[in-house]
């Protein structure tokens, strides 16, 4: 499918608009510092009261990047005005064998594909997520003070 800049656009826009929704906003706040280190702990949290968070901002990023691997957006231009799928793919890289493991071969699978596209997506992915584990021991001994 040949997609055209403007529909590239216009559909970003309305993924940005969407990520504005207020439920939304508040699972995006969460993901900031939910910092999981095993699929055991993600799965864990997946049972807890923040299960609707978590789900919201994980199925929310590998839509979008469904768009992106069917054709729907330039994968150049949603990489150039997108960052924060790269930031829930980091988090979950590390254990990613052992979620699907969990929750079936497919499980992020279009999120996966976009981060690893660009000939540097590995590196940015973790690069990424260095820094947010970097910032939650930050937070960590700041709430510890």
């Amino acid at each position: 499918m040949a997609t055209t800049p403007v529909d590239s656009a216009n559909l970003i826009l309305k993924l940005y608009e969407l990520r504005r929704e207020e439920t939304m906003r508040k699972a995006r706040n969460f993901w900031f510092t939910f910092n999981p280190t095993s699929a055991q702990e993600y799965m864990g949290a997946m049972m807890g009261p923040d299960s609707g968070l978590i789900r919201m901002v994980a199925s929310y990023w590998d839509m979008a990047c469904s768009f992106v691997v069917n054709g729907a957006i330039d994968a150049e231009m949603f990489n150039d005005t997108n960052g924060e799928h790269i930031m829930v793919f980091a988090k979950i890289e590390p254990f990613l064998a052992d979620l699907r493991q969990i929750a079936g071969p497919q499980a992020f699978r279009n999120l996966e594909k976009v981060c690893l596209a660009p000939p540097v997506g590995i590196e940015r992915v973790k690069q990424i997520g260095e820094r947010m584990r970097a910032v939650a021991t930050q937070m960590s001994a700041g709430a510890a003070s």
